[in-house]
């Protein structure tokens, strides 16, 4: 009986060393966690369901103590003039020594995983991933930002396999 039992298990070990998660999306290399405090217009994602009619999101980072971010997530639903929806998730950086690597807490006690996978030189534009490759946002310190830009953005997240047909560029109104 044993005999029999082990080509059955070899087959299941390969199998389960066949399946992988998802690579990790990449990390920026570091982040001034003061400098990229304030506020990230969001300019595309791939929504959550929360998001899915977000216009003019806006979503900042406040430090309230070491490795704690307060963050506040505001948009209008439905339109421009729709009802404004905040959402007040707390962020918390991880060991990691970039500061890109955060878990996002909306329901306590759970962190939902939160990458700062790419950050300009100068602050001004960001991508946050995860390596589920479920959700990404794309933010901006403008409302706007140009159309070569974008596309250099969506070949990026294309080219760390996201399925970019999932974007959705919010609505933003610049005031």
């Amino acid at each position: 009986m044993r005999t029999a039992m082990i080509p059955i298990v070899s087959s299941l070990a390969a199998l389960l060393g066949c399946a992988s998660s998802p690579p990790s999306v990449p990390v920026a290399d570091a982040v001034d966690l003061s400098r990229f405090m304030g506020d990230w217009y969001v300019i595309a994602n791939i929504p959550t369901s929360i998001e899915k009619e977000a216009h003019n999101a806006v979503e900042t980072y406040e430090m309230s103590e070491p490795g704690r971010i307060e963050t506040t997530f505001r948009f209008n639903k439905g339109g421009f003039d729709g009802p404004v929806k905040e959402y007040t998730p707390v962020g918390f950086v991880g060991d990691d020594p970039s500061n890109a690597i955060w878990g996002m807490r909306f329901i306590w006690p759970i962190k939902a995983e939160y990458v700062i996978s790419w950050l300009n030189d100068d602050y001004t534009q960001t991508i946050i991933g995860r390596s589920k490759r479920d959700y990404v946002w794309l933010m901006a310190r403008t409302p706007t930002i140009s159309d070569e830009d974008y596309a250099g953005h969506v070949a990026f997240l294309d080219s760390i396999g996201y399925d970019t047909s999932k974007l959705r560029k919010v609505p933003q109104q610049v005031r």
